[in-house]
């Protein structure tokens, strides 16, 4: 037709799963009364470098997972290779996209309070909720922190027949993600600014609620919104310690499935609790968690002090679940001693000599009567190696030999994984199984090892 431009009839639009920079054109023409229609896809190079990236970065998670012994599912892969991870990280260059790293996406002063999850660390929780539930297809899904990419991926995996709805407190953070998402073209994610520490106005329950901050008490809306036998996947705080646990409800109780090591920026809002830190030397902290009252003087100096040293005596290998071993010596060494904490610390403190504790970012100590112990390095010989215990102060030999007899006892059992109990604040003592009680605000968690609950996966 004279004078209709050359691309007249073209629509252009983005759809779930495609990169930005990928087009869909559509030319359309009436023949005979019939619409007929022809589609192309134009990828710029743009685009086929996203995909790239993101086959990379899948086949490294799934080689990642095969080395923990877990299996990537591949309703998870296929999402993962599917979402363009670069739309929820504006700004971030496309490679460092697909790093396998969190990525910080708001700060306050020095304080993280909001970030897109490691990849390997979101394929592990996507991978405990579809265990838990024999899959998410047709669920009812609401995420509780909100960075878009984790929701994207929940809307892949539940499919056109279920829902996903995502909750923030920050209306920055909600923001962003309502933009990022439409960026994606995954517009009938529900996104909601609100402090998920209280129930939502919404008429259904969840049959998957999961958390990607992290929390130190299970609110009673977290569970109040879970259909009975529905899943909450959360990054929970125990001693110090921060575990992914898939909880199934069962009436007021939520019972663990599975559980894995993370780390998350901490909850806000009305269920904010605050981590207390105590400096004991240049660039070593212990990390105070469960309302310890530690005077700092009572630290100053000690590991200045000679150090004591114990050995398991063991040959264990490379994949034995130091975490376990970890919860294990918390939930047992707090009967016996004054104070259970973290060891943290920096790498210049470990060059120096200064510690040399089993994991820098937390490793397990106790505080008795003026000594100090936490779990030290390891200690390899060929493909294999002991674990021991490192000690300051003037029961030092017997503070060390005490954490190692709790390790040898662990190996003894057969490396026993921790299991959780979540039940409301005012259950009676007489109704827990015996374990390792913690009470907060609105539940009790009770910590146990028997063989019995070990995961499912």
């Amino acid at each position: 037709m004279a004078g209709q431009a050359p691309d007249a009839g073209f629509q252009t639009g983005r759809y779930p799963g495609l990169p930005g920079s990928v087009a869909r054109l559509v030319r359309c023409r009436r023949d005979g009364g019939l619409a007929t229609c022809r589609e192309r896809v134009v990828v710029s190079v743009k685009a086929m470098d996203s995909q790239r990236l993101r086959d990379a970065m899948v086949d490294a998670l799934a080689a990642d997972h095969a080395a923990k012994g877990l299996t990537l599912r591949p309703e998870v892969e296929a999402a993962m290779r599917t979402v363009p991870r670069e739309l929820f990280i504006p700004g971030v260059p496309v490679a460092d996209a697909y790093e396998n790293t969190a990525v910080i996406t708001k700060r306050r002063g020095e304080e993280s309070i909001s970030s897109v999850s490691a990849p390997f660390l979101i394929a592990e929780m996507l991978g405990q909720a579809a265990d838990a539930l024999d899959g998410l297809a047709g669920r009812r899904v609401l995420e509780v922190g909100s960075g878009g990419y984790n929701a994207s991926l929940l809307r892949e995996l539940v499919g056109p027949s279920g829902s996903v709805t995502t909750v923030d407190i920050d209306p920055e953070v909600t923001d962003r993600a309502s933009a990022c998402l439409s960026a994606a073209g995954y517009t009938d994610v529900t996104v909601i600014c609100a402090d998920a520490e209280y129930p939502l106005d919404l008429d259904h329950s969840f049959d998957l609620i999961m958390v990607t901050a992290g929390a130190w008490d299970i609110p009673p809306a977290w569970r109040e919104q879970l259909a009975d036998g529905g899943v909450l996947v959360v990054p929970l705080r125990t001693f110090g310690l921060t575990r992914s646990w898939a909880l199934r409800r069962a009436g007021d109780d939520l019972v663990s499935v599975s559980h894995r090591q993370c780390g998350f920026v901490a909850v806000q809002g009305a269920g904010a609790h605050d981590v207390r830190y105590i400096d004991i030397a240049d660039g070593v902290h212990l990390r105070l968690d469960e309302d310890q009252q530690i005077d700092a003087a009572e630290c100053a100096g000690l590991l200045a002090t000679p150090r004591e040293q114990a050995w398991a005596g063991l040959s264990l290998p490379p994949r034995t679940v130091l975490s376990d071993l970890d919860l294990w010596l918390a939930a047992r060494l707090r009967g016996e001693v004054q104070h259970v904490v973290m060891l943290t610390a920096q790498e210049s403190a470990i060059e120096s000599g200064i510690v040399a504790p089993g994991w820098r970012f937390g490793t397990p100590a106790t505080l008795h009567h003026g000594t100090l112990t936490y779990r030290s390095a390891l200690r390899w010989s060929g493909r294999q190696f002991d674990i021991g215990a490192y000690s300051h102060g003037p029961g030092a030999a017997a503070a060390a030999a005490r954490m190692v007899g709790h390790m040898r006892a662990w190996v003894d059992a057969g490396n026993p994984p921790p299991a959780l109990r979540v039940v409301p604040a005012k259950t009676p003592d007489g109704d827990l199984p015996a374990g390792a009680i913690l009470d907060r605000r609105h539940s009790r968690l009770v910590l146990t090892f028997d063989d019995q609950h070990r995961e499912e996966s």
